[in-house]
Order: C-alpha cells, then sequence, then structure tokens
C-alpha cells in the first residue's frame, strides 16, 4: 500500500530499490508515529478538522496500536511501503473513511520528520543516562584509587607521577565534554517540525504550537522550510555527539589494552573476560576492549558519512535523506552496548599497586625534586640544572615525596566539582521522560 497511490503501480525493481531497509528500520518510528499522530489529530478537532465525535474513536484505534507496538506484535505488512502507511491501513481497516482523516494538513515529509525528532530525542536521552551511568562508575573508581600511583607518560615516554584516581577522573570529566555535544543534539532535536508539511506549509488553520505543546517540544521549528532544512542537521548533531562519546571511550580502551601488556603490567581482569590463544598458552587478550577500540572507532565516521551524504542537497525534501537511518539507527545501539561492556569489565578491573617501586620508574620524581629545590629558594632554572647534570651523570637519587594539592592534581582530584559539572547537562534530557 502505497500512502501516495495515483492508480498506478510502480516497476518492483524501483520499489525494492527506493524503499530499501525502510520497514525494517521503520519498526524503530513506530511507537512516535503513532504519538506524532494522536497530537497531530487533537490539534485537529481543535481546528474543527475533525469531529468532536471522531476524535475519541481515532485515539482508542491508535492507543489500541501503540499497545500492539509495545507488545512487541507490530509488524509492518508485505506490500506496505512503510510505518505511516502500516499505520494508515491498520486504522482504515478498522474504522473506514475516518482513518483516512488523520493525514489531513500532513505530509509524509513531516510526518517521517517529526518520528524522526521523537526518536532521536528519545536515543539522546538514554545515551545520555548510559554515558552518566560510566561517568559515576569512573568517579566511583578515581575515589577508591586516589591513593594508587602509576607513571604518568608523555609521548609515551616516562614522565611525572601520576594515579590512577587521576586516570579516571580524567575520562569521567571528558564525558562531562561529550555530555555538551549531546545536549546540543538534543536541543536541535527537540523542535517541533510537524505542520511544515512538504516543507511549505498548509492552507489549512493548523495550530503548531497547539502540537508544540502535546509532543512536549520545547519549540516549533518556526519556519517550515528551515523544518525540512533540519532533516539531516538533526542525525549529524546526534552523530557529532556519539562520536565525541566514542573517542572517549575508545582512548580509555587502548588506555587498558596498553596497562593490560606485560611491558606495563599495570591492571589485570578476571580470567574469564580475557581470551586465549590456540598457540601460546599463556595468553590472555584484551579481546573487548580491541572490539570496543575498533567499534568506538567506527562510531567515530559516522558524522563524516552523513555530511557526504547530505552535501550539495538542493533546498526541500530529497530521497537521499533516506538513507541516513541506515547510518545512524544502529549507531545508538552500538554506543550504549560499548558503554554497558566498558562498566561491566571496569568493575572488574584489578589494580597494581607497587608500580612505582620498580627503578625503572626513578625519573618520575626529577620535576618533584626540581620543585623541592625550588620551595627551598632556588631559582628555578638552576634547581632544573642541578637534577638535570645528577641524571646525566648517573647520580640521580629520587626522593619519592610527592606533594601535589592544588585543584585537580593528585592529592586534589577534585572529584565532587567534575561531579557538579555534569548535573546541569543531564537535566537537560528531562522533557524526553
Amino acid at each position: 500500500m502505497l500512502l501516495w497511490n495515483k492508480g498506478f503501480e510502480p516497476d518492483r525493481m524501483i520499489e525494492e530499490f527506493t524503499v530499501g531497509r525502510d520497514r525494517e528500520l521503520d519498526l524503530m518510528l513506530a511507537r512516535f508515529d503513532v504519538e506524532g499522530s494522536m497530537a497531530h489529530i487533537r490539534m485537529l478537532e481543535s481546528v474543527g478538522l475533525l469531529g468532536h465525535d471522531e476524535l475519541p474513536v481515532l485515539l482508542d484505534a491508535l492507543a489500541d496500536i501503540k499497545a500492539m507496538i509495545e507488545r512487541g506484535e507490530f509488524v509492518i505488512e508485505d506490500g506496505v511501503e512503510d510505518v505511516h502507511s502500516q499505520v494508515e491501513f491498520l486504522l482504515t481497516a478498522r474504522l473506514g473513511d475516518l482513518g483516512k482523516k488523520i493525514h489531513s494538513g500532513r505530509s509524509r515529509n513531516d510526518q517521517v520528520l517529526v518520528d524522526l525528532k521523537l526518536f532521536t530525542r528519545h536515543e539522546l536521552a538514554l545515551t545520555a543516562r548510559a554515558v552518566n551511568d560510566f561517568f559515576n562508575l569512573l568517579l566511583e573508581l578515581s575515589d577508591k584509587h586516589k591513593d594508587d600511583l602509576m607513571p604518568g607518560y608523555t609521548h609515551l615516554q616516562v614522565a611525572m607521577p601520576s594515579s590512577f584516581g587521576l586516570w579516571f577522573g580524567a575520562y569521567a570529566e571528558t564525558l562531562v565534554d561529550d555530555m555538551q555535544l549531546l545536549v546540543a543534539a538534543y536541543n536541535i532535536a527537540n523542535q517541533n517540525p510537524l505542520g511544515s508539511a512538504a516543507g511549505y506549509g498548509s492552507s489549512l488553520p493548523l495550530d503548531r504550537e497547539m502540537t508544540t505543546r502535546l509532543l512536549n517540544f520545547a519549540s516549533p521549528h518556526y519556519n517550515v522550510v528551515a523544518a525540512q532544512m533540519s532533516r539531516g542537521k538533526t542525525e549529524r548533531a546526534a552523530a557529532v555527539g556519539i562520536a565525541a562519546v566514542a573517542a572517549t571511550l575508545g582512548r580509555l580502551a587502548m588506555d587498558v589494552c596498553m596497562w593490560m601488556c606485560q611491558n606495563f603490567g599495570f591492571v589485570s581482569f578476571p580470567d574469564e573476560l580475557t581470551t586465549g590463544s590456540s598457540i601460546m598458552p599463556h595468553k590472555k587478550n584484551p579481546d573487548v576492549f580491541e572490539i570496543m577500540r575498533g567499534k568506538c572507532n567506527r562510531l567515530q565516521s559516522i558524522p563524516n558519512e552523513l555530511t557526504i551524504l547530505n552535501a550539495n542537497l538542493p533546498l526541500g525534501y530529497n530521497r537521499d535523506l533516506q538513507l541516513m537511518k541506515d547510518i545512524l539507527f544502529p549507531a545508538f545501539a552500538e554506543m550504549r552496548s560499548c558503554l554497558e561492556l566498558a562498566s561491566f569489565m571496569l568493575r572488574n578491573i584489578r589494580i597494581r599497586k607497587d608500580i612505582l617501586d620498580d627503578p625503572r620508574y626513578d625519573y618520575l620524581f626529577t620535576v618533584e625534586d626540581v620543585n623541592r629545590l625550588v620551595l627551598q629558594g632556588v631559582p628555578f632554572r638552576d634547581a632544573y640544572k642541578q637534577v638535570g647534570m645528577a641524571v646525566q651523570e648517573g647520580r640521580y637519587k629520587p626522593t619519592r615525596e610527592i606533594h601535589h594539592t592544588h585543584i585537580g592534581s593528585i592529592g586534589n582530584l577534585a572529584t565532587e566539582q567534575i561531579r557538579a559539572k555534569m548535573e546541569p547537562l543531564m537535566a537537560a534530557f528531562r522533557s524526553a521522560e
């Protein structure tokens, strides 16, 4: 069934090529399509385009379809083009011509766009909660391991003392920055395109402010052309947010792969959380973090893929935009899966606590000893030269004393301040509940 049927059927090959995976992916939009239709018909009734007696009948039928979706019984039948067609088909099968009235004042363009906005808003909120859960775990681990020292590196060379508390906390605060991008994407998605029709509005007296309230959007996309232009921008913004989180998690995964290597030996995991080799009996491989790193790298490519797909499209709707669903929809679940598994793994991480006892890390303390001399009144350049000459001549013996007190350092992780940065960002997602 084609909503745009004009008395002829397209060639089967053309239909299969243009529909693509829409039937499969549209199942993810079904709930939001029904919610958008419910808001739309309430508005139609309020402006006199539906009878007072017709609205409750349509709402009851749509509520039944929504319940069917929630039970997992909703399917897009063979011969039905997409989710919008399936919902309307079910309504007309049950209510006859009354079911056909729900499309007054709408185009499939603004119908699918409102579905995508609601879906993206929902998925971003779920992703933000997953990020926040992982963030809280990192802060817990930061507090737990604040006194467990480890080497810090620059250029992968031994640099200065660090701690596992500082390491975990660094990734937690980096997620705060990533959350800023998720919030920005959410705000772009949280605008109502319903009523923009095919991108040029309608001669019917639509109340777009009413549907904005009913669907809990922050505001309408006021300009109807701008509303349609948001197709593509909304998806790219969401992809940028996902990519930011993926970049942080992928980098953490790389760290863990290094720290598990015998050349470092800083962390380990229970045997059942590692994998082995078919030939080397000693191997305990970090496959989880390697696959996580790979998935996160792939997720970082999605903004570029969407950008190229949208490049140089002319004004108005273009069918190319349909392909964005194939790219973006699976990315939300992939990102949350990686976060969930990262949380599982880190809850079982084992931290080596005697790392800095090894003489290979003696040079970590050169800066500490330079600063100790500075505190005794020695000019910094002289203190630097004094310690540097001791290193060059093989005379350097570290004091192994660490006194970091400023905010954000080993001795003052500022965990609560970092937590406070995240709280207002999470509040931005409450409208999706």
